[in-house]
């Protein structure tokens, strides 16, 4: 197996954290980039009536289209000009990876400048989720994480994560996801009512800005953006305490999920290397103001590693910390851990997982194993490395 990720040199050394990405060639600018004033003052500025800004995001959001033919609407002699100027490529399939008979997809993207990135499509009852990237690479450096342990190469531009949805919701209009109809309609129903997460490459919070005007862009109604609700996005995080009371204060009530992984600090530091910055105390306070600032209750995500983090002592003592924050403010997802290439760590026994479950309900806490889709393919949660 072998990688076209542009990655570092050397792979960072352990506890490493790397919070500014290296500087390449930026994105070509896109539709996606600005708010719907940004886009018509692009125009303007181009010589074009800027209320073209408005038709051709419509096709964009709304209609999934990106090919020029298609857009009658737009004058023939400015459509290739306009259309180019506004929607260039961002990035090019590499190749889609599938499981689970065909409902849980992986997409392997190539950027313009030869990084690569990976998201997932997965189909539930109902629903469609995806977990999508706000990096290539992640400075995050946590050691059970292919993602993390390759390092960071760069971020991506708004565009490039908005992207990633608006081709996972081509595809699923094609059909191309197992369970779904044939795909007509609305791009509501086209998406199926789905769940983004920023739970793929990178810590989407070490890439703020982007981040956040890229879920603006996924709930802005159409032509403004896809008009997903809010209440379906969820923004992960290992835990940088001012960007998540930054977040608080976005007014976009999007569900906070923070990667814990160990309540003591001791193990945390070595875990999670953020932990060095900002204690395991520090990262809950912050996710409990963002609760109460937002009303929205906070995940908690907790990768069960045999004989690592899985003690039932390390249970009590998650449970004794959360319920001193309150009662119904969180909900608590272990995950047994996913194997990546080379790792000395392996998922937690069967019955260790339950008792660690027990021992978390047995405090009040609402606990739910998180369902680990796409393992076969190295796409489930820590196994994202972008390989082809």
């Amino acid at each position: 197996m072998t990688t076209d990720l542009p990655v570092p040199s050397t792979r960072p050394a352990p506890g490493t954290l790397t919070f500014s990405a290296p500087r390449r060639g930026k994105a070509p600018q896109h539709l996606s980039d600005l708010d719907m004033d940004g886009r018509r003052a692009w125009l303007a500025e181009l010589g074009h009536k800027p209320f073209r800004a408005d038709q051709v995001s419509r096709h964009y959001f709304e209609r999934l289209v990106t090919d020029p033919e298609q857009m009658t609407d737009l004058p023939k002699a400015v459509r290739d000009d306009l259309v180019g100027t506004l929607l260039p490529t961002l990035f090019t399939p590499v190749r889609n990876l599938s499981t689970d008979d065909g409902a849980t997809v992986k997409q392997v993207h190539r950027l313009h400048d030869g990084a690569m990135v990976e998201s997932v499509l997965m189909r539930y009852p109902g629903r469609v989720t995806m977990c999508i990237s706000s990096q290539a690479g992640c400075g995050m450096n946590c050691p059970f994480c292919a993602t993390g342990q390759a390092g960071l190469t760069r971020n991506l531009s708004t565009a490039e994560i908005v992207e990633q949805v608006v081709a996972a919701a081509r595809f699923l209009r094609h059909g191309d996801l197992a369970g779904g109809s044939d795909g007509a309609g609305s791009t509501e129903e086209a998406l199926r009512v789905s769940n983004v997460v920023f739970m793929g490459m990178g810590e989407a919070l070490a890439n703020y800005r982007r981040s956040v005007d890229a879920i603006r862009r996924l709930v802005d109604p159409s032509p403004h953006g896809l008009g997903m609700s809010a209440r379906g996005i969820t923004m992960s995080t290992v835990g940088l305490v001012p960007a998540i009371d930054k977040l608080s204060r976005e007014d976009i009530p999007v569900t906070l999920a923070l990667s814990l992984h160990a309540p003591d600090d001791e193990l945390r530091d070595e875990l999670v290397p953020i932990n060095t910055r900002w204690k395991v105390d520090e990262a809950l306070d912050a996710a409990h103001r963002y609760y109460e600032t937002t009303g929205r209750r906070v995940s908690i995500e907790y990768a069960l590693i045999r004989d690592i983090n899985d003690h039932a002592w390390r249970a009590d003592l998650l449970g004794e910390k959360l319920n001193a924050r309150g009662r119904g403010w969180v909900h608590v997802n272990p995950i047994p851990l996913n194997p990546t290439p080379g790792s000395k760590w392996t998922a937690s026994r069967p019955g260790v997982e339950q008792q660690f479950v027990e021992r978390l309900r047995a405090h009040g806490i609402p606990t739910t194993v998180r369902d680990t889709r796409g393992s076969e393919i190295d796409g489930a949660c820590g196994q994202l490395a972008a390989t082809v």
